[in-house]
């Protein structure tokens, strides 16, 4: 009988003990998905992030979709719409509607995972205008490849692969239009300059057409990790392109989404020689906002052929992007 009760009087712990163990199991589960394969693991990093942390640098790649995809026709930044709108550009922007990630990843030895990351993204552009006076819309179905180069390297040697590897170096991300027109056959951006609080020298300098040739080291390996641009800095931006159309291209920076919405200046020409292909400078200053978000983000600049905006003929849209990393840390 006293068995029987000991029994009885027991039985309510080991249900206990088994609920927790298969609480923690399940936990362990969700938190360490040791069912990955180290590149799965890598794929999952590139296109989700590493953890819900902004000034962590694993997370800047997962960041672009949303940062390009405009959802349609914006306006830009600072600008009004047009006093005299007989024929002009309005508003214009991505609607994304389809994206394809390739991943190549290359093991050195057991320690290091180059990717070469190539994303193919399609949709298209919605350009609204006026011609003859009469507000127009064109639509522009488009294809853009963006390329970018990363680094992975290994910390640990455990079963669980989001233990085991963490983002050590990374690129400048490299795109352009393949479809209607091949950005690069019409406008490449070929150097990058970003000056800031009034330098007369560049703080960085980013040299194409390939930018993925620009790494950077992570601060988490003892790199100098990503650029820098805090809060409050007054940053001059020169775009250095080879066009090959006499019209003056659209050359803008799009920064990254807030609760504003999204953003995107225009620059202006600086400079022009030759007379095809023609080589022009274009430059901006702004104010880096004193509530801008601390964390990583990316800068994208554009250049886009005049007939891609102004032009309603589909088969005109040729664009070619550089995506640059950056941190504000105060």
């Amino acid at each position: 009988m006293n068995s029987r009760n000991k029994i009885a009087n027991l039985t309510p712990i080991f249900l206990l003990i088994i609920t927790a163990l298969f609480i923690s199991g399940c936990e362990k589960s969700a938190v360490e998905p040791n069912n990955m394969t180290d590149n799965e693991y890598v794929q999952s990093v590139v296109s989700g992030g590493y953890d819900n942390d902004y000034t962590n640098e694993d997370n800047i790649m997962m960041q672009e979709y949303n940062d390009l995809n405009e959802g349609g026709a914006v306006l830009d930044n600072e600008s009004l719409p047009p006093l005299n709108p007989y024929d002009s550009l309005y508003k214009w922007g991505r609607r994304i509607t389809g994206v394809n990630r390739n991943y190549n990843i290359t093991d050195e030895g057991d320690s290091l995972k180059d990717v070469v990351i190539t994303t193919t993204y399609s949709g298209n552009y919605i350009i609204v205008g006026y011609q003859g006076g009469v507000k127009d819309t064109a639509i522009k179905p488009y294809t853009e490849v963006m390329k970018r180069n990363v680094v992975f390297k290994r910390v640990a040697n455990s079963e669980f692969p989001r233990r085991n590897w963490r983002l050590y170096k990374i690129s400048v991300l490299d795109g352009e239009t393949t479809q209607p027109q091949l950005g690069s056959s019409k406008v490449q951006i070929t150097k990058v300059e970003i000056y800031k609080n009034n330098s007369g020298t560049p703080t960085y300098i980013f040299n194409g057409p390939d930018f993925t040739n620009s790494v950077f080291t992570t601060k988490l390996f003892g790199g100098n990790g990503i650029p820098e641009i805090d809060r409050n800095d007054l940053v001059k931006v020169k775009i250095y392109t080879t066009s090959q159309l006499s019209d003056i291209d659209y050359v803008a920076f799009h920064w990254a989404k807030n609760t504003f919405g999204f953003h995107r200046i225009p620059f202006a020409l600086e400079s022009e020689t030759g007379s095809g292909p023609y080589y022009r400078i274009y430059s901006k200053d702004f104010n880096i906002y004193g509530s801008h978000r601390i964390g990583a983000f990316n800068a994208f600049f554009s250049a886009n052929t005049r007939e891609s905006l102004y032009d309603n003929d589909i088969n005109k849209f040729a664009s070619d992007l550089v995506g640059i990393p950056f941190k504000v840390t105060r």
